[in-house]
């Protein structure tokens, strides 16, 4: 397969100099037409210079042409500017049609993209443990503490980060436990305490010699279901990415908790 260049046609600057035509390797060249035919295996730094006037092309029987260095530095040579600003090489093939890699962006920027915590301090004055509910918007991935029909609380949230994990329906809070821990997800330590094995799960894992489990801490734990879906205090990485509880941010599930009772009402909705 040979590849063909346009120098650009009507342009004096790329008429070739007489001093460079004398630098073309004899035999390496042959004229055809108005093609300037180069054999493979021809010096690209003495041999890649426009044509005459009336032609502005050449074709290179060398595979698919890639531009090099050497190259680059003749053409811009004889035409009296440079023709690129680096070297570059011309896809073919697979490569040609290959899509575009996509840079995955950072969690911080993905958490800037959740609103920040709203507290409406005329509303949250008013609540008591006997007047508030609570409603989780799991599209928005929003939690609300409500007085009545108004606002007290609106705050970020991360849910379960698969369909179903966060259950929808009509709940209460069954439990509170301000320093509470999983009975599932923790992980195993030694008897100095050092973990040995963390992200573990009581369902699937067992302990090795000499560990115990440890569950992980949560904070602020409002419990929602008898199998432990519940809102404590965890990290927002932006998009739903827990095992089914509603994590909330540190400084807002202190203030939930201390406006609700076992038995408040609890939505999780879209």
């Amino acid at each position: 397969m040979s590849a063909r260049v346009v120098i650009g046609a009507n342009n004096p600057a790329t008429t070739a100099r007489p001093a460079h035509r004398r630098m073309i390797k004899e035999g390496s060249v042959r004229k055809a037409g108005n093609l300037v035919e180069m054999s493979k295996g021809s010096n690209y730094a003495n041999s890649c210079l426009p044509t005459d006037p009336d032609t502005r092309a050449m074709r290179f029987f060398s595979g698919p042409f890639q531009a090099t260095a050497a190259g680059i530095a003749a053409l811009s040579l004889a035409a009296g500017a440079p023709l690129l600003a680096a070297p570059q090489a011309v896809p073919v093939g697979a490569a040609a049609n290959a899509p575009k890699k996509t840079k995955q962006k950072p969690a911080s920027e993905l958490i800037s993209k959740q609103a920040k915590p709203k507290v409406v301090p005329r509303v949250l004055d008013t609540a008591t443990p006997d007047n508030t509910r609570i409603f989780v918007s799991l599209s928005k991935q929003r939690a609300y503490l409500l007085v009545g029909d108004e606002v007290a609380i609106d705050t970020p949230v991360s849910t379960g980060k698969r369909a179903g994990m966060t259950p929808k329906g009509s709940y209460t809070v069954l439990e509170k436990d301000k320093d509470h821990r999983s009975s599932v997800y923790g992980a195993f330590v030694n008897s100095r305490g050092l973990i040995v094995r963390a992200g573990v799960s009581t369902k699937i894992d067992s302990a090795p010699s000499g560990t115990h489990y440890v569950g992980a801490p949560m904070k602020w734990f409002m419990r929602l279901t008898g199998d432990g879906v519940g809102m404590h205090v965890g990290i927002l990485p932006g998009y739903p990415a827990s095992h089914g509880c509603v994590r909330m941010p540190e400084d807002i599930a202190p203030l939930f908790y201390d406006h609700v009772k076992v038995g408040t009402p609890a939505v999780i909705g879209d």
